[in-house]
């Protein structure tokens, strides 16, 4: 049902994103070929994830983040591709290990990032005082709870999208899967 496009055949407002998506991995991700059926959907989603790179929170936190998005909504691609990521930020494989296990991590600092995503996830936002307390006295700020609150949206977008369209792992991503 869901077209795999390359830049040729997508939608006219899509092929500027999968020629930009080309040109800075040296390769169109077949998740991103496939949620180009929907150009807003594909906009919204880069878009959003280059804000989300942006943020305050560290390279580290945010894949924290990502992979506890991946693995709680069972994005088997979000996985392998963020267990490369993390891979190339030389985090230990105990942290990788752990995020694709769903287990808690033996760095307080980025355990709390992973207790804090599930606490907001489990409970819509509505975190408890004592799970925001916990966040805050791990060095983090007002501004990264809500930065937290935008990674989750932006990785449920992706996870969702992936998962929705059957998107397959990519060759250079299939040793991480």
């Amino acid at each position: 049902m869901f077209a795999e496009h390359t830049p040729e055949t997508a939608p006219t407002t899509a092929r500027r994103l999968l020629e930009a998506t080309t040109a800075k991995l040296g390769y169109l991700p077949a998740a991103v070929a496939r949620m180009a059926n929907s150009p807003h959907a594909l906009e919204a989603f880069l878009k959003t994830s280059a804000m989300f790179e942006q943020t305050t929170l560290d390279p580290l936190a945010r894949e924290v983040l990502i992979m506890t998005v991946a693995t709680r909504n069972g994005c088997h691609l979000c996985v392998a591709m963020h267990t490369a990521k993390l891979t190339g930020l030389n985090a230990d494989r105990s942290l990788i290990t752990a995020l694709r296990e769903g287990k808690p991590l033996d760095d307080q600092r980025l355990e709390a990032v992973r207790a804090f995503t599930t606490e907001v996830l489990d409970t819509a936002g509505a975190v408890s005082p004592e799970a925001l307390e916990a966040f805050v006295a791990q060095g983090f700020t007002a501004q990264n709870a809500l930065e937290v609150v935008m990674g989750i949206g932006v990785y449920t977008l992706s996870t969702f999208a992936n998962r929705l369209t059957d998107a397959p792992i990519d060759p250079p991503l299939a040793s991480f899967a």
